[in-house]
């Protein structure tokens, strides 16, 4: 196992990196060959945005009155000591050339110290104080931005105070808005890319959401839409559920709570506080609320109290081209098309059902009613939940209807959800 370098501090034995906080680098002599022949004085570094980590490509010396910038490119850095940056001659002439912008180049005082971390939502979350940098092999990348006050007072000298520990924010979930725009904004947005992230399985979400805390916790589940927050935090262990359920405002719960099935909220709130419990049914609808505390308050849980809405019913004397263009319109859930129901008008009674597959494979012309088992398997409102897992054990469905005394349909119950 390599060994831990702390910022700033000596790399232990046998150890092949060096972590340095920007702060510490900033203003530090930079020097041709020896500490003695310098040249001026780190005024910025500058990297390149890259995957996974952006690399240093320079130092910006910036010495005021008048005279020219210049720019060291990375590649003639030897060595960073504890007084001076150790950089070869220039190839040509007595000074480097005036530094001149890349497209994708970040310097790191301009662009990013002190800028304001909004999440993906726009909430603040805190300020970049610090950067946290790795050297390793001569590179040089950035892994993280530390957002504690203790980088606020390295900047200014004062490191030694150390007040409480450094709080840092992987790179991995930090993205600056670009370059162009960096110049007239402060705020930079915690990152991954929206889509990416919700294109992961829920599961690897959750498993990544339980490795880490604080920030980079919020930082994940923040870019998630409200439905792949909701699969996630279900998928979640109880402690990474508290977690996340502690920093939520409450529009983005209301909005989250609602992609949950009741029997999905009423396991999610099982495994919190009883404050939050309380917090969270009041951004419920009431109906919904009390069918949620029934769960709770109750081992006999019944089929009608575990239902969701999230099922597709159609009339029998549809055909297979007007079901899937309704289909299409309508754009359910995903996991409700697994089945269609096929219902009379207007009364709603379960007259069978038509896998999917079939219906995408049928002729254009064919009718439900041609394409449906009938009857349907289906579970009675009043059953117990028990009876209703025999019933996914027997059949081996993922959504069961569930109808009333008079065979009307009044929801599905999902495998997933009731075998919680």
């Amino acid at each position: 196992m390599t060994a831990i370098a702390t910022p700033g501090a000596p790399a232990p034995a046998g150890s092949d990196f060096q972590l340095y906080s920007f702060s510490e680098l900033l203003e530090r002599a930079v020097s041709v060959t020896r500490a003695e022949l310098k040249i001026g004085k780190l005024t910025d570094l500058v990297f390149r945005l890259a995957e996974p980590y952006p690399e240093a490509v320079g130092i910006f010396i910036d010495h005021k009155w008048g005279t020219p910038s210049e720019f060291v490119p990375w590649e003639r850095v030897q060595r960073v000591e504890s007084g001076a940056v150790i950089v070869l001659p220039p190839d040509v002439g007595e000074r480097y050339p005036p530094f001149v912008d890349q497209p994708g180049w970040i310097l790191l005082n301009e662009h990013l110290m002190g800028r304001t971390i909004l999440d993906m939502d726009g909430r603040r979350v805190e300020v970049v104080n610090d950067v946290q940098l790795l050297l390793s092999h001569g590179r040089m990348v950035l892994v993280h931005v530390d957002v504690s006050f203790n980088g606020f007072l390295r900047k200014w000298g004062l490191g030694f105070l150390r007040l409480r520990p450094d709080r840092l924010i992987s790179w991995k979930y930090v993205q600056p808005l670009s370059i162009e725009d960096a110049t007239t904004s402060d705020k930079v947005t915690l990152s991954l890319a929206r889509a990416e992230m919700n294109e992961l399985p829920s599961e690897d979400l959750a498993d990544a959401l339980e490795e880490v805390s604080g920030q980079e916790q919020e930082a994940i589940f923040s870019v998630l839409d409200a439905e792949k927050a909701a699969e996630t935090l279900l998928e979640a262990e109880p402690r990474a559920q508290r977690q996340i359920i502690e920093d939520l405002p409450p529009d983005r719960a209301r909005s989250i709570l609602s992609e949950m099935t009741v029997a999905q909220i009423a396991d999610l709130l099982s495994a919190l506080p009883w404050d939050d419990r309380i917090a969270l049914l009041a951004l419920v609808p009431k109906d919904q609320a009390e069918r949620v505390r029934h769960l709770l308050g109750t081992s006999e849980a019944t089929a009608g109290s575990l239902i969701s809405s999230s099922f597709v019913a159609m009339p029998q004397h549809l055909t297979a081209v007007d079901a899937l263009s309704r289909l299409r319109a309508s754009a359910p859930d995903t996991d409700a098309v697994t089945y269609l129901y096929v219902v009379t008008e207007p009364d709603g009674v379960l007259l069978g059902v038509v896998d999917l597959r079939e219906l995408v494979l049928a002729s254009e012309s064919t009718l439900l009613e041609e394409l449906m088992v009938s009857p349907a398997v289906s579970a009675d409102s009043e059953l117990e939940k028990e009876d209703v897992i025999d019933l996914f054990a027997k059949y081996h469905y993922r959504l069961l209807p569930v109808v009333d005394a008079g065979d009307r349909l009044l929801g599905v119950v999902g495998y997933k959800d009731i075998m919680r």
